[in-house]
């Protein structure tokens, strides 16, 4: 029976292949949860259940194409969890199922399958083969090699609480938007800043230029930013940000970065935000309200906060 780990390092790999042509749509992906899902009981093990700590591990890697470094490393954690000729079975007959799942597989695709394919077949399960996998300096510093590889697991605890800074963080690691020097923690601050009210804004699943221009000008004044920072916190925010968010994190992450008296005025900034449009609807409302209970505000605080738009800008 195949061990909890070999399944979730199998999935990993199975997700990599997947996003050999760097592109996964919304139908793809759920033929990849779908397989994710059917690989324990192709374990023969009807027992098992991915963790929701498991699985968050797993999702991270449907969020973003896996680029040739990650894919390497996440190909050597699977070799270090095949130990049996089923094992190895199992990792091919499941390689196998992901060809054929949507019936098309193009030639980036099958490069990759091909390159998984033999990683597998080439581990040897015999006793001169374990003690090769011991004693070989080579292969030990490939494994050292790969260990510097991409790992978006070491912000996992990111993934799960705070999209915003994990995206953030990611893009930066990779290359990707524009360099912003400075330190983690603000970093973490700005980011849950930006997550908050991009929450506000797209509430309504309509994100306007001008929610969008409000969110980039608090950033600014407020927190200091340059436009293009600004720019980037919001564009990753709003791409990140879901009515499933832990908004305790972020609350916590906002109130070590503003001073008390301060704590008040960010209420003007999110009923700006959703101002901005031109009115503030009782959706926006209540995440705000949401917001200022979790700040540990007063109820007049909110009140006095929401009396400053116009009533005819706002619902009652």
């Amino acid at each position: 029976m195949a061990s909890g780990s070999l399944i979730v390092a199998l999935a990993k790999v199975l997700i990599a292949a997947a996003w050999a042509d760097n592109d996964l749509d919304v139908e793809e992906v759920n033929i990849m949860k779908d397989l994710l899902f059917r690989l324990p009981r192709s374990a023969n093990d009807a027992q098992f259940a991915y963790t929701a700590t498991e699985w968050a591990e797993i999702e991270m890697y449907l969020e973003s194409p896996v680029t040739d470094a990650e894919r390497a490393r996440l190909i050597a954690d699977l070799q270090q969890e095949l130990h049996s000729p089923a094992d190895r079975q199992l990792a091919l007959q499941a390689l196998d199922d992901l060809v054929h799942a949507d019936g098309f597989v193009s030639a980036e695709d099958q490069a990759v399958v091909a390159e998984i394919r033999e990683a597998i077949d080439a581990i040897d399960f015999g006793f001169f083969g374990h003690l090769s996998r011991l004693l070989n300096g080579p292969r030990a510093r490939r494994a050292e090699a790969l260990a510097a590889a991409p790992n978006r697991e070491i912000y996992l605890e990111e993934f799960i609480h705070n999209k915003v800074y994990y995206g953030v963080r990611r893009r930066l690691d990779l290359g990707e938007g524009v360099p912003i020097a400075i330190e983690d923690t603000r970093l973490r601050q700005l980011s849950a800043v930006g997550g908050l009210m991009a929450r506000v804004a797209e509430v309504d699943l309509d994100v306007t230029d001008a929610e969008f221009d409000a969110i980039v000008a608090q950033l600014r004044h407020f927190w200091g930013l340059t436009k293009p920072e600004a720019v980037f916190v919001t564009e990753v925010a709003l791409s990140e940000v879901s009515p499933t968010m832990d908004m305790l994190r972020l609350v916590r992450e906002l109130y070590s970065s503003v001073q008390p008296e301060q704590v008040e005025l960010f209420l003007d900034l999110l009923f700006a935000v959703a101002a901005a449009d031109g009115f503030v609807s009782s959706a926006e409302m209540d995440v705000i309200y949401e917001i200022a209970r979790s700040l540990g505000l007063p109820h007049k605080s909110f009140i006095d906060a929401k009396l400053k738009v116009p009533a005819d800008q706002r619902d009652t």
